[in-house]
């Protein structure tokens, strides 16, 4: 029975045979060091990290970080929840920076600007996490939301790099923007949370999924169903550590030690051998992200 202690990290899985990377973590905002992550996660067979920023300093260190350590890529961005808060400000600071006031867009133009400097660096290999955030950002927050969205769109075309989407109760404004900007050759669904028809419109257009931990939920059918129809070779696995945390260790500390067990789930609903699927994670994470 999983410990009731909701600070403790989970146990170690058992490591997978094959290995596989992490599309997407926050190694920034969890705890340990770098060192310790990267160690915890080769152990159980997950060789390779790719790092996103969410503000301008969390991508400056994921660029940093990334040039440190040749297991790690960067991807560089302003969320976008970040956004609607640099133009409106964030008057209650729950971006952990404070407090702020507002910016205006001379203040976004001059964010995406560095956004757009790091994304020429080698070692920064996608542009996000960005997209559209209906959950948290309000409708007065929408326009910056979409403006900075599309910049971002633009920035990764120009510099040939993927494109890492944040969809959240947006799906139908996501997948407009793309149509409309046009996507990159190479676009990630992080944190993929559609259903088995978005699945089938994404596998059209060539977009990569990529499930987390919540694809391990009671309620997570509609991951499942889409596991289940996703074509193998746009399929990615992620932690979004330290959040979503697979059962069923939900609610505990999330790391990137943690994807077998993702890993183990996608590949229970597909009814495929882990060995198969993972040697499928592996290239599709290394074509998605060009390395």
């Amino acid at each position: 029975m999983p410990s009731k202690n909701h600070a403790e990290a989970p146990p170690a899985p058992e490591p997978l045979r094959v290995p596989v990377a992490d599309s997407h973590t926050h190694l920034d905002m969890q705890s340990g060091t770098v060192e310790e992550a990267l160690a915890a996660a080769a152990a159980v067979g997950v060789t390779t990290l790719i790092q996103v920023g969410c503000d301008l300093k969390g991508s400056r260190w994921a660029a940093e970080t990334a040039a440190a350590h040749a297991d790690v890529h960067a991807a560089v961005a302003l969320h976008p929840n970040e956004a609607p808060r640099v133009v409106m400000g964030d008057p209650d600071g729950w971006s952990r920076q404070g407090a702020r006031v507002p910016g205006g867009e001379a203040a976004l133009d001059e964010q995406l600007a560095e956004i757009d400097a790091l994304a020429a660096l080698e070692q920064v290999k996608a542009v996000g996490e960005t997209g559209l955030d209906h959950f948290r950002t309000g409708d007065e927050g929408r326009a910056a939301q979409e403006r900075s969205f599309r910049a971002h769109v633009e920035i990764a075309k120009r510099h040939g790099k993927a494109l890492v989407i944040h969809d959240r109760e947006a799906h139908a404004d996501v997948l407009r923007i793309l149509r409309e900007e046009g996507a990159p050759e190479r676009t990630v669904f992080h944190c993929y949370s559609g259903d088995a028809g978005m699945a089938e419109i994404c596998a059209r257009e060539g977009y990569y999924m990529s499930f987390a931990g919540n694809v391990t939920f009671k309620n997570a059918g509609n991951l499942r169903d889409a596991v289940a129809v996703a074509p193998a070779e746009l399929l990615l696995v992620e932690t979004d550590a330290p959040f979503l945390t697979p059962a069923p260790w939900r609610g505990r500390p999330n790391a990137p030690y943690l994807i077998p067990v993702t890993v183990r789930a996608m590949a229970e609903v597909r009814g495929m051998p882990e060995e198969a699927l993972c040697e499928a994670i592996a290239a599709n994470t290394a074509r998605a992200f060009g390395y």
